[in-house]
């Protein structure tokens, strides 16, 4: 191989050691919004196993980071051990993204039964700020701007909506274009649309949705950076054996 393909080739492995980079960023902002949001609905979500794909990905996305500044410093110089030491890490990435990825779609087809509880909260509602569960409710019903689990008339069927004398749902339903909403029914038009249920496997899945498409980013870029250091490590010549003198 010439000098000028090969500095063609460290060329290569040197910039798309900076996509991994960006590669790598994506994936672990994805994987720490899901954390930070499992954190704020974990009332409304069955179990925490929907976080073991978000932990994949985290840990994914610091060995990419460790991986493009190998394979920077790769492109600079030379040596057998860390170049078989990148080849490494880049398998293991396979194994996370893949295994987070796979997680990911499982979790994605199993949202209506991930929020299952729902109900049970909006039922236990109390109205107290003190109340973790009735913060919440009125915290996810603000963000997601929803009302209800699947609209406002879930309420009509709560004891909570019974002690208030059955005129009000929780002033978080009111939709933050009418000023003057106060949470009455006899104006349900002031109140948001649609259910939280519905809002909050949407936001689910769009966080999901960022893991699983991980997987053909990594996937895309592994491959070059595979066969780049293929050519450049078979371009290396073996360790040279001599014949030792007797003497």
């Amino acid at each position: 191989m010439s000098d000028q393909t090969r500095k063609a080739l460290k060329t290569i492995l040197q910039l798309t050691c900076q996509l991994l980079w960006v590669v790598g960023l994506v994936v672990g902002l994805s994987g720490v919004y899901l954390l930070m949001s499992y954190r704020n609905r974990s009332l409304f979500l069955s179990h925490d196993y929907i976080t073991l794909p978000a932990m994949l990905a985290i840990a994914t996305a610091v060995i990419l980071l460790a991986s493009g500044i190998l394979g920077s410093w790769l492109s600079l110089k030379e040596s057998r051990f860390m170049e078989g030491l990148f080849v490494y890490l880049l398998v293991l990435v396979f194994c996370l993204e893949s295994t987070a990825s796979a997680l990911a779609y499982f979790h994605s087809t199993t949202l209506d039964s991930e929020t299952a509880p729902l109900s049970e909260v909006f039922q236990n509602y109390t109205g107290r700020s003190q109340d973790p569960n009735s913060r919440a409710v009125d915290v996810t019903q603000e963000e997601l701007q929803c009302c209800g689990v699947h609209d406002y008339r879930d309420w009509l069927e709560t004891s909570w909506f019974n002690r208030t004398g059955g005129l009000c749902v929780p002033h978080s339903c009111c939709n933050s274009s009418f000023a003057s909403c106060n949470g009455t029914v006899s104006q349900p038009w002031q109140l948001y649309t649609q259910g939280c249920q519905v809002k909050l496997e949407k936001s689910l899945q769009v966080m999901l949705s960022f893991i699983i498409w991980g997987f053909p980013m990594v996937f895309a870029v592994e491959i070059v950076l595979f066969l780049t250091m293929a050519q450049l490590m078979m371009d290396r010549s073996l360790v040279d054996y001599q014949v030792l003198d007797k003497n």
